[in-house]
């Protein structure tokens, strides 16, 4: 067993995650005597690349400078994510027509294999999310090495039984969740190749919602490796207390220009703050958490460190919880529906709810309400809600 296995066994780490230092560059083995754990970095491009293929070579070739393990991007088939009658979803760079923004990005096959084969060429591990029948399709064509499921799909049985069936290893965010919400998707996977992502779901996230000690709570629960995928703004503090709060992974989103098109640019990293953070991740890992969290106070202060390690209990951050039931999944009207008429996958759909519809029964009632009279009218976009069965 090489050190870097090893240490994956002392830390709890998949050892999907553990990679042989030749398998990929950049991940070799720890010295004695410092940090055992070796922490996967990803660079979370998103959609950044807004469909140019030069332009997703140029970030798969900045995030390889710039220190990450992983390039990860996002397959998006709008139809899939929200319902056109959204609206004006909220986001870094402002009020958005997010369904049209998706629409915008739907891309062929072609692209992501694109993508895939140059980012593997680069010596990256190739990262993607699904969020739905369709991009799952996708994806598996792509024969990834692990996946990642994303906060709002947390709760989304239909595509976690899609995934599960796939026996890979897979990141789990979880931001926007509560306990029995990981508990019950985790079910789904084999824990040994299951890795948490603790995350907190606001665009950014303030440093001090992040209750960093939650990483060790959620390790203790599930008996999983736990990471981090952070949305706050500063490169180093976060990441830097994950680390020293046990993080195997550490998740940035990443871009070349904060004043870029991208849906979450306004909010990600450049190059140069990415290789920042990721020297800085790679020191603290020879580093005890002692030392870590003393060099912190230092710098930040001892007040706002407390802060963000928090009590380790697990809640909902105050910046994320009026997103909880909004953000996830629910039972969504894909079109009017009259009284009478029989629900099935052909007039209601697994959506997001954001911030004008209103939220409808959880995805797993799907099936059990296929086959059912409407009560009443329900409204395309709307939520689907028990009362209307």
């Amino acid at each position: 067993m090489t050190p870097l296995n090893a240490a994956c066994v002392e830390t709890g780490m998949p050892r999907k995650f553990c990679r042989e230092p030749d398998a990929l560059p950049g991940l070799n083995a720890m010295e004695e005597g410092g940090r055992t754990q070796k922490t996967l970095i990803v660079a979370e491009a998103g959609t950044s690349h807004l469909g140019d293929p030069v332009k997703a070579r140029e970030l798969i070739e900045a995030a390889a400078l710039a220190g990450a393990d992983c390039f990860k991007t996002q397959i998006v088939y709008a139809d899939e994510i929200i319902h056109p009658r959204t609206g004006l979803v909220p986001l870094p760079g402002g009020d958005t027509p997010l369904y049209d923004m998706f629409k915008s990005l739907e891309l062929t096959e072609d692209f992501y294999a694109g993508m895939k084969e140059y980012a593997e060429s680069k010596g990256l591990l190739f990262l993607a999310s699904p969020f739905g029948p369709r991009s799952a399709e996708c994806l598996h064509r792509l024969s990834p090495e692990l996946v990642k499921i994303a906060s709002p799909e947390l709760n989304y049985t239909q595509l976690l039984q899609t995934v599960s069936s796939w026996r890979l290893p897979v990141l789990l965010s979880c931001g926007v969740s509560t306990l029995s919400d990981i508990e019950k998707a985790l079910s789904f996977f084999d824990r040994e190749k299951t890795c948490l992502l603790h995350c907190v779901t606001a665009y950014p996230a303030p440093e001090t919602d992040y209750n960093l000690k939650l990483i060790q709570t959620l390790g203790a629960i599930f008996g999983v490796g736990v990471g981090l995928s952070d949305h706050s703004l500063d490169p180093c503090l976060v990441p830097l207390l994950a680390v020293a709060c046990g993080a195997c992974v550490v998740e940035k989103h990443f871009c070349i220009s904060r004043r870029g098109e991208g849906l979450d640019d306004p909010i990600a990293l450049d190059a140069a703050g990415f290789a920042k953070m990721s020297a800085a991740v790679r020191r603290a890992e020879c580093l005890d958490a002692e030392t870590l969290i003393a060099e912190a106070e230092r710098e930040y202060s001892a007040e706002k460190v407390r802060r963000i390690l928090g009590d380790g209990v697990k809640r909902l951050a105050p910046s994320e919880a009026l997103n909880y039931g909004r953000t996830n999944r629910s039972i969504h009207a894909l079109r009017d529906i009259e009284p009478g008429e029989i629900l099935s996958g052909k007039n209601c759909a697994v959506l997001r709810t954001e911030k004008i519809l209103r939220p409808g029964m959880p995805p797993f009632m799907l099936e059990r309400i296929s086959g059912r009279p409407a009560r009443r009218f329900i409204p395309s976009g709307e939520g689907v809600r028990f009362e209307d069965v």
